[in-house]
């Protein structure tokens, strides 16, 4: 039995033993113990803070685009942060909280002729999301704009987080491995033209409506770009596009996405992610590694 006292907490919108797939966008995923949607600092903080005495496992699931969650779901509390949406503009920089989408924050800088971060047009995650996966699409990533993060720390501390902070790679920063919530993050943009923005912003987005599955639930780009390859090239080269596993299918249009054609099961996925792997190692002796974020257990 999950030892997190809801009823301690009566301001806070808990549900019990709630299904993720409700929220993942690939479709699939299992319940979680405790599903949390904080509305301010202060709840959070709460959650935080209540969680650590009890000694139960936190794990936040953003806009839940780049992730798949395993059948079996995730013990523990979950914590989702759609109430967590403003972004504000001064000057030459916009921030944006956690819950905020990635794509509403390219919007608020074109309206005020702020250029930089164009580049995350069409990426359908969170703010927070983005920032702990060093998101990137079209030649940027989220590192190429940032300039500091508020972090909640385990220990309860809410922190700023610099750029030399965050120590961002590859689909990677700090935060995935101290534990830290990014509450908001702050850009640094330039002075543009707003037409010119909205243009360019225009043009990746055909570029993504025209190359990549948007018609299916995915979970997005699913492997990382190996060193001297492109995957897409590897995956067809193995004949493996088109590839269905269960509900789960290789996509026709993007071979570097798996797409949820017929109720497929996070286990779908995961058998067709490993297929993938297996057969590209064996005939080009290319590792393919996870781009997207897999958690939670396996069902029983």
């Amino acid at each position: 039995m999950l030892n997190f006292p809801v009823e301690k907490l009566p301001n806070i919108e808990f549900k019990l033993n709630e299904p993720l797939s409700k929220y993942t966008f690939t479709k699939t995923g299992g319940p979680a113990d405790v599903l949390a949607f904080p509305k301010t600092r202060d709840e959070l903080v709460e959650i935080v803070d209540t969680a650590r005495v009890n000694k139960v496992a936190i794990t936040v699931i953003g806009n839940a685009s780049n992730l798949i969650i395993k059948d079996g779901g995730i013990r523990g509390i979950v914590i989702i942060l759609p109430n967590f949406h403003e972004i504000k503009v001064s000057e030459t920089s916009v921030t944006a909280e956690a819950g905020a989408t990635i794509i509403n924050t390219t919007i608020a800088a074109q309206k005020a002729g702020l250029t930089g971060i164009e580049f995350a047009a069409g990426i359908p995650g969170s703010v927070g999301g983005a920032v702990f996966m060093n998101a990137g699409a079209y030649g940027g990533e989220i590192t190429d704009v940032f300039e500091s993060a508020e972090v909640l720390m385990p220990d309860g501390r809410i922190t700023t987080l610099t750029h030399e902070d965050m120590q961002f790679g590859y689909r990677h920063s700090i935060v995935q491995d101290n534990g830290g919530i990014v509450i908001s993050a702050t850009f640094a943009l330039k002075r543009g033209n707003k037409d010119a923005i909205q243009e360019e912003m225009d043009r990746l987005n055909e570029l993504r409506r025209s190359k990549q599955p948007l018609e299916y639930p995915s979970c997005g780009s699913v492997f990382k770009r190996p060193k001297g390859h492109f995957t897409g090239p590897l995956i067809i080269k193995a004949g493996l596009q088109g590839k269905i596993v269960g509900g789960a299918q290789d996509s026709m249009k993007h071979a570097g996405f798996i797409v949820n054609i017929k109720h497929a099961t996070a286990t779908d996925y995961l058998n067709l992610i490993h297929l993938i792997q297996k057969t590209v190692k064996e005939k080009f002796d290319v590792e393919l590694k996870t781009e997207v974020r897999i958690i939670g257990e396996d069902k029983k």
